[in-house]
């Protein structure tokens, strides 16, 4: 080696070290950069999710510049200029890394995020963080595999058929997983609502799982639906848009009654239940509505108001009682059917 090119040795090294000892604190300062000004922009946001992803992304940020500085090193000796296309792929591959891990960490922060704020039950957290670092790292594996100029082609062939394997032997499983995502992301129901299904089942929903969702009914059994049929059926949630509902009795009195003095009436005992029962909505102002020339009676229905579903019954319970006293106090009459039968005379045959 002659003079000149040991000088330009030396100044490679040179440059090559002064790169190395300025990389780390160009990083230092791009993070103090990062904790000082751009976090406390974040802190102004209505959202704290920029303030989570900045510090997720901080400390893989500071090993990207530290990458670049180690590469931009060590590209600048010409002494390893017949290692250069090495290095760039082991550059690569460390940077797919970092990069595939920084992504995986944003992820999970907005699948946390997203899912407290629609109300996603915490228990499908793990499972859709699982399956985005999964995706992730099956991305950065081929990325890294094409680097390395491994033909990824026959893999991924591979990979789909396993796919498809896998797919069709758990093929009900998936479907109730999918199915439990789809109910906890739409919400059609949630737990503590009461609900009933299309096939007559009630009750309070208790526990919504991955696979299947519990119903506690009123007589206190438990009913276990896959997710994927619940998420097909029909339902009538008593708790959506409110557990606030309406109660309808129906009713009738006599032809000969004052319908005026029977609406007063009626509605002055409906008045009182709600005042007194639990579960009556106290400001709801019950009314009436005649509706029908039924056989023995003119029949209407009387409209209430419950805090919720269960209510109802204590409260038609009460008011019933209530009613029926009123009435006989007023000689309010709620007729019979009425049935005439003709007797026969003896020796008149039928026909």
């Amino acid at each position: 080696m002659v003079w000149w090119q040991e000088a330009a040795l030396y100044e490679d090294l040179i440059i090559a070290v002064s790169i190395l000892i300025l990389t780390p604190i160009a990083a230092r300062l791009l993070q103090r950069a990062v904790d000082s000004y751009f976090l406390e922009l974040a802190k102004k946001t209505s959202t704290d999710l920029d303030e989570k992803i900045l510090r997720a992304i901080k400390g893989p940020l500071y090993w990207v510049v530290i990458l670049l500085g180690v590469d931009l090193a060590f590209g600048n000796i010409d002494a390893l200029a017949g290692f250069r296309e090495e290095l760039q792929v082991l550059a690569t591959i460390l940077f797919v890394t970092i990069l595939a891990c920084t992504a995986v960490r944003v992820g999970y922060i907005l699948i946390e995020w997203y899912s407290s704020k629609i109300g996603v039950d915490h228990r499908f957290r793990p499972m859709a963080q699982k399956v985005v670092a999964l995706f992730i790292y099956a991305v950065a594996f081929i990325a890294i595999l094409d680097k390395l100029e491994i033909e990824v082609t026959p893999l991924i062939a591979s990979l789909g058929v396993a796919t498809l394997a896998v797919g069709l032997a758990l093929q009900d499983t998936l479907t109730n997983v999918f199915a439990g995502f789809y109910i906890v992301t739409d919400k059609p129901v949630r737990i503590g609502d009461y609900i009933r299904l299309e096939n007559g089942d009630s009750g309070y929903v208790e526990d919504i799982s991955w696979r299947s969702c519990r119903i506690r009914t009123l007589p206190n059994n438990v009913v276990v639906i896959p997710n994927s049929r619940l998420a097909q059926s029909v339902i009538t949630n008593y708790y959506l848009p409110e557990p606030l509902m309406a109660v309808v009795i129906p009713c009738g009195v006599s032809y000969d009654s004052d319908l005026a003095k029977v609406e007063k009436v009626t509605v002055e005992a409906a008045k009182r239940i709600l005042q007194e029962v639990p579960g009556g909505v106290k400001e709801f102002e019950p009314f009436i509505r005649y509706n029908r020339f039924g056989e023995s009676n003119i029949e209407f229905s009387i409209i209430l108001q419950v805090e919720k579903f269960v209510d109802q019954y204590l409260v038609i319970h009460e008011f019933i009682k209530e009613l029926t006293a009123r009435y006989r106090d007023a000689g309010i009459e709620i007729s019979y059917p009425v049935r005439i039968s003709i007797p026969r005379r003896e020796g008149v045959e039928d026909g």
